[in-house]
C-alpha cells in the first residue's frame, strides 16, 4: 500500500469516529491493511488498537462499504464482533470453508443468546449488535452501508500468529510504499 492511501484512510475513519462521536484514547495504536492483496478498496480495515492486555483487547475498527475482511479464524482468540454504526453482515463456517460442507449447522451468540447458522450463512449486525466468535469459527464481514465503524473485544490478542485466512496469498500487514511521510505511526511501522 501506498503511505498516501493509508493516510487517506486513517483520515476517512477518523472523521467517521469524530461524526459518531467515538473519542479515541491518547496515543491510539492504528493498523491499516490491505490484507496483502494491493486492492484497499475491495478488501481492507483500519483498526485502532484502544487496549491491549495480557488477557483481553479492545478494537475500534472501520470500513467501507463492500470492503471486506476476507475469511478467517482464530486459534487462540474468542471475540465479539459489534456493528457501533452501519449494519455489518458477517459471513460464518463451522470450520475451513473448503473442507464443511455450506449449511452445516452450528451454533453461535448472538446479543448475548445462542441460536443455530448455517456454515456459509450471513448474519446482518444492526447497530449495537454483536456476535461471539470462538476459535475455530470461520468468518469474513463487510459493511453493507456506506461505512461502518466496527467494535471488537477479545481475549488476548496476537495479530501475527493467530490470524489464519482460507486464502495463502493474504498478509495481515501489507508492505507500505512511502510517497508521503506518515500521519500516525502503525504497529507494522515499530
Amino acid at each position: 500500500m501506498k503511505r498516501s492511501e493509508i493516510n487517506n484512510a486513517i483520515r476517512q475513519a477518523t472523521a467517521c469516529f469524530e461524526r459518531h462521536h467515538w473519542t479515541l484514547p491518547p496515543r491510539p495504536r492504528w493498523d491499516v491493511t490491505d490484507m496483502g492483496l494491493g486492492d484497499f478498496p475491495s478488501y481492507g480495515l483500519v483498526l485502532v488498537n484502544l487496549c491491549e492486555e495480557e488477557e483481553y483487547c479492545e478494537k475500534l475498527m472501520y470500513a467501507r462499504q463492500n470492503q471486506k475482511t476476507p475469511a478467517h479464524c482464530h486459534k487462540m482468540k474468542k471475540e465479539d464482533i459489534i456493528a457501533r454504526n452501519g449494519v455489518l453482515a458477517v459471513q460464518l463456517w463451522a470450520g475451513h470453508p473448503h473442507k464443511v460442507a455450506d449449511g452445516t449447522p452450528f451454533t453461535v451468540q448472538i446479543n448475548g443468546e445462542e441460536q443455530e447458522v448455517k456454515s456459509g450463512e450471513v448474519v446482518r449486525l444492526e447497530p449495537g449488535h454483536r456476535i461471539t466468535l470462538v476459535p475455530g469459527v470461520y468468518h469474513e464481514f463487510w459493511p453493507e452501508t456506506d461505512e461502518c465503524v466496527i467494535g471488537e473485544v477479545s481475549t488476548k490478542n496476537d495479530d501475527l500468529t493467530d490470524n489464519f485466512f482460507v486464502s495463502e496469498d493474504i498478509g495481515r500487514y501489507p508492505e507500505v510504499e512511502e510517497d508521503e511521510p506518515p500521519v500516525v505511526k502503525l504497529l507494522s511501522d515499530q
